[in-house]
């Protein structure tokens, strides 16, 4: 059983960077595409970036395109997010995913089997 753990949250200013990091236990990450979801409060959990699991192909949504990465890590069981230029509408619980999505769904969390238990992230203005 994978269990995912997440880390790299805290409290930082607009315009400030982040890097979320994800360490997988029991098991191989090579073999899934991972995912990074957010939600804040008072909101649905939304897909935030994804990558295959070669780390070939990567998605993002369109809020943050241009200003976070996906990255991944197989020998280390690593997933990254680097977050740059963050927005106070990027605030929120960061989790981590894993699953073996399709391409057309792979922004659908219902598609991920894998889950951390969150980070939280927090931008002040």
């Amino acid at each position: 059983q994978v269990q995912l753990i997440e880390s790299g949250g805290g409290l930082v200013k607009v315009g400030d960077s982040l890097r979320l990091s994800c360490l997988a236990s029991g098991g191989s990450l090579s073999g899934y595409s991972m995912g990074w979801f957010r939600q804040a409060p008072g909101k649905e959990r939304e897909f935030v970036a994804a990558i295959k699991p070669n780390g070939g192909s990567t998605y993002y949504r369109d809020s943050v395109k241009g200003r976070f990465t996906i990255s991944r890590d197989n020998a280390k069981n690593m997933v990254y997010l680097q977050m740059n230029g963050l927005e106070s509408d990027d605030a929120a619980v960061y989790y981590c995913a894993g699953g073996r999505p399709i391409t057309s769904s792979i922004r659908s969390q219902s598609q991920y089997y894998y889950w951390g238990q969150g980070t939280q992230v927090t931008v002040s203005s």
